[in-house]
């Protein structure tokens, strides 16, 4: 234990990332400062968010630097600690990044209990994909008894929470994924319904199967999917933008005609609630409530989740680009170090 292998920026892409846009180097391991630990990365969480933090455009996040370390939340072994607050041993979720060692400060960690559930699913149905899930349907959506809930990516580690949440709550799911055997995965997961964005007829199999409109849209997508929803939804209805990730490596503004004029008329005529979030604004007030509702669904079976484990730090750009096309089944994690 004296290096640590890191993936950097190397150059900002233009379109998809490719290899050249990533640098992959050896250095030497840091020691903790005061209040800090040293911490060996066992799981990387890869998100379609971090397609964003690659641009300098602006955004609610600062870009990563050309040459940092990429950012990423990781599941983490303490290995050294200079901190009453953290034991060598200890299991934590942080932001350590792509990298196999990180040095943090305790303040911003969370210990993990690696008895509640396996300790990747706090990257996902327990962490931010499943709280942004949970802040963002029940803040925004306020799905209600009775009521359709559809969500894009519906397989993912957001939508997927968002479906089964919205069952909890006496909604009906709609699931919008991509392939026969997502599909398939949804009806195992409970959802009402079950399409596939990539049958060609999305348009008139979700007018088929919504006949009495959708009253709240969780949007993870954007493109095609949207434009197929939009019709589909109710007076009142109200729609939480989570993603766009059908936009994430456009270069320029979609070809066609502008289309602006037919949302902006369908949001004033239906008195839509078109609401973007980032689901840190809620996390102060409602982590304890979620850890408490999603541990408790997890373990009464109400709601079931699927990870995409891919191992080597090394193969993390490829997985991303996976990710970002669609690759992926489930939550998207890099297994970086063996489990003690």
């Amino acid at each position: 234990m004296t290096s640590n292998h890191r993936v950097r920026l190397n150059s900002r892409p233009v379109g998809a990332p490719t290899a050249e846009n990533y640098l992959i180097d050896e250095v030497p391991l840091e020691s903790p400062g005061e209040g800090q630990v040293l911490l060996r990365t066992l799981y990387l969480s890869l998100d379609p968010y971090m397609r964003g933090r690659m641009s300098d455009a602006k955004s609610y996040a600062k870009p990563v630097e050309v040459g940092d370390v990429m950012v990423g939340a990781t599941v983490s072994e303490v290995v050294e600690s200079n901190s009453d607050d953290y034991s060598v041993g200890d299991i934590v979720l942080g932001y350590g990044g792509w990298q196999e060692y990180s040095v943090e400060n305790t303040g911003h960690l969370r210990r993990i209990d690696p008895e509640l559930a396996p300790i990747s699913t706090h990257l996902g149905v327990l962490g931010m994909p499943g709280f942004t899930a949970y802040a963002g349907l029940l803040e925004i959506g306020r799905p209600q008894e009775g009521e359709t809930v559809a969500v894009a990516a519906a397989t993912g580690p957001v939508g997927s929470v968002v479906g089964q949440i919205a069952k909890i709550k006496g909604a009906r799911s709609v699931g919008i994924a991509g392939g026969p055997e997502k599909v398939a995965h949804l009806e195992e997961l409970g959802f009402d319904v079950a399409l596939d964005h990539r049958s060609g007829n999305l348009k008139s199999e979700l007018a088929e199967a919504v006949p009495q409109g959708i009253d709240v849209y969780f949007e993870n997508v954007g493109g095609e999917v949207f434009n197929a929803v939009l019709p589909r939804l109710n007076t009142y209805g109200r729609v939480p933008v989570c993603g766009l990730v059908a936009n994430y490596n456009l270069t320029a503004l979609p070809e066609g005609p502008d289309r602006s004029g037919a949302l902006m008329g369908q949001i004033l005529t239906k008195s839509l609630n078109v609401r973007g979030f980032i689901q840190t604004e809620f996390a102060e007030r409602l982590t304890g409530q979620f850890l408490t509702d999603m541990s408790g669904w997890i373990n009464e079976g109400k709601i079931r989740y699927r990870e995409d484990i891919r191992p080597g730090l090394e193969n993390a750009p490829e997985y991303f680009n996976d990710l970002l096309t669609g690759g992926n089944f489930g939550k998207m994690v890099v297994a970086v170090g063996a489990e003690s």
